[in-house]
């Protein structure tokens, strides 16, 4: 454990190691299709965009969830914010790559259905995958997002402006930097 790592491992923290890389994008989604992950119409758009790349290379990255609070915004944070505090924990963003596989990875994710659950807000039990924001346009996916409903996993897209705060108990996955 790195000595950063001490400033988000107190909060219970879900510290992970993936192993991704390795597949074309059609033997990824097949992967996801043989796995019963389902996609939402954004996460379709962003794996068949030229934004998600794929690793001809397998690797394993290092990966931790926390809460929006267990960076000490109790109220909340826009996406710069808290991307601006991860990386002063030496957290980097995700690959866009990553997300797939993180979702192959986490079977053991809580429900997460909600029949009042409220628009532009991240859904209950969802936990969002950390990546750069490659498009300002308001149509383009800005990533993806795990979420457990009614007993099927999803790895869903999402769009979020810049002024979307996120509640304190929204969950996100960050990579944990190397030595």
């Amino acid at each position: 454990m790195t000595k950063c790592e001490n400033h988000y491992t107190g909060s219970n923290a879900n510290i992970t190691i993936i192993k991704a890389g390795g597949y074309t994008k059609p033997e990824l989604i097949q992967k996801m299709k043989e796995n019963k992950i389902l996609l939402n119409v954004l996460a379709e758009k962003l794996i068949a965009s030229d934004y998600f790349e794929v690793s001809k290379e397998c690797y394993q990255a290092k990966i931790v969830e926390l809460a929006v609070k267990d960076f000490d915004f109790v109220n909340g944070a826009t996406t710069s914010q808290l991307f601006s505090k991860a990386a002063n924990l030496k957290l980097q963003l995700c690959p866009l790559e990553l997300a797939p596989y993180i979702r192959l990875a986490y079977f053991n994710q809580g429900e997460g259905y909600d029949a009042h659950q409220l628009k532009n807000q991240a859904p209950n039990g969802s936990i969002t995958v950390a990546s750069e924001i490659l498009s300002e346009d308001l149509d383009v996916p800005k990533g993806f997002y795990l979420r457990r409903i009614q007993g099927n996993l999803w790895l869903r897209g999402y769009i979020a402006d810049e002024e979307h705060v996120w509640n304190p108990n929204d969950h996100f996955i960050f990579c944990i930097a190397e030595k």
